[in-house]
């Protein structure tokens, strides 16, 4: 979270990490530091409409999918690049059509803005995570140098959703936004509707030209069990560093499969975070934590790449703390016996306080809720923030 004391402009901010920012104090929306000298409109001409809707619907396939690793995938929102279907494993292929992590930053004058989005599957929530963040959409403003959120679309009882995504009518002025995709659902169509007098365009390049973070898991990198679909914790570390970020969590799914490896290393990535190990076993965890780190290299021998321990389960009874421990034992044996080998920029994060010490940041032991999500983003960003900084 950032905190904003508003003073003589320029101001200072002090984020909740000890960190301080310079922002000019503005109108609610671009300050003239981030107002983008051109940018690319979108032809009305091309809107589509609804009898009796007086908005104008566009296609966010012509904004461009931000946190997108590849190109050539079978469906517009997929994860994967079609030629990894029959490479990777089944539920591993099933998963990447989720839409986990993928967002569209775009720019409006629009004062209020809607959105119509098609679902892959019927399953809209799960027992332990609300639709709104398996299936729904979530909406942010850059404001004041940072990005807030601002609105959510919840889905109805059908996989065909409409929502008002801004509740509230906002004073004139252009902004960017970040639209997020659901979490774990996938989608086939998605619209942004605005008035008809409103412009839409897409967003500039992120300053600094930083390439993508990337982030490899399980099912707590895929979101689960955020409230809404912005709160992944890959999604929140995008928005503190203001990078792209590409999410390739796969619930149950992430053990470090060295097939993984080879497609991670197609892309130019400023930083691999791998956290895979709550979908292993410690012999797993031995037998591929080295190869899996190993192929990367062999592509990528300048890239950073941070592992991360499994997290401590948050049940004081639960007689899984000695797997963990065990795999985190294995992990640490792996990072020391590669770094002796050789291998640079490799760097280590211990799980001693990615969830807190309340253990009050899950929704069962395991899946983090927000609040969980918030704290394991808290405790990545000091290592990777100079990680993506870093040439390579």
């Amino acid at each position: 979270m950032i905190v904003v004391t508003r003073a003589s402009c320029p101001c200072r901010v002090r984020t909740s990490h000890g960190q301080d920012a310079r922002v000019t104090i503005a109108s609610f929306g671009y300050t003239p530091a981030h107002m983008p000298e051109k940018i690319e409109e979108l032809d009305p001409n091309f809107a589509t409409s609804l009898p009796g809707d007086d908005l104008a619907w566009y296609d966010i396939r012509a904004l461009g999918v931000e946190g997108q690793g590849w190109t050539d995938t079978e469906s517009p929102f997929d994860r994967l690049p079609l030629r990894a279907k029959g490479v990777v494993r089944d539920p591993v292929w099933g998963l990447s059509q989720h839409s986990a992590g993928l967002c569209i930053r775009f720019v409006t004058d629009a004062a209020m803005l809607a959105a119509r989005w098609t679902l892959r599957s019927p399953a809209l929530a799960m027992n332990h995570m609300p639709a709104s963040g398996v299936s729904g959409l979530d909406l942010y403003v850059r404001h004041l140098g940072a990005w807030r959120w601002i609105g959510v679309g919840m889905v109805g009882e059908s996989v065909n959703a409409q929502a008002n995504l801004l509740k509230a009518t906002l004073p004139p002025g252009q902004r960017e936004y970040a639209l997020y995709l659901p979490l774990y659902n996938g989608v086939t169509d998605v619209k942004i509707g605005i008035p008809r007098d409103a412009r839409l365009a897409k967003a500039p390049p992120r300053t600094g030209g930083i390439r993508p973070a990337v982030f490899y898991g399980t099912s707590i990198v895929q979101g689960g069990c955020a409230a809404r679909t912005g709160m992944a914790y890959p999604s929140i570390l995008g928005r503190w560093l203001d990078v792209p970020t590409i999410n390739l969590g796969f619930s149950g799914n992430g053990p470090m499969d060295l097939e993984m490896a080879s497609l991670l290393a197609e892309l130019d990535a400023s930083a691999y975070v791998l956290d895979g190990l709550p979908n292993m076993t410690a012999e797993q965890v031995a037998e591929r934590a080295v190869p899996f780190v190993q192929t990367l290299r062999r592509v990528r021998p300048r890239t950073p790449i941070l592992l991360i321990e499994n997290i401590i389960y948050q049940n004081m009874l639960d007689d899984r703390h000695e797997s963990h421990r065990l795999k985190n034992e294995k992990l640490r044996a792996a990072y020391e016996q590669l770094t002796h080998a050789g291998i640079h920029d490799l760097h280590y994060l211990a799980a001693d306080n990615l969830l807190g010490r309340d253990r009050e940041g899950t929704v069962d032991g395991t899946h983090p809720t927000d609040v969980g999500f918030l704290r394991i983003a808290e405790a990545i960003l000091p290592v990777l923030k100079p990680l993506i900084a870093a040439p390579s």
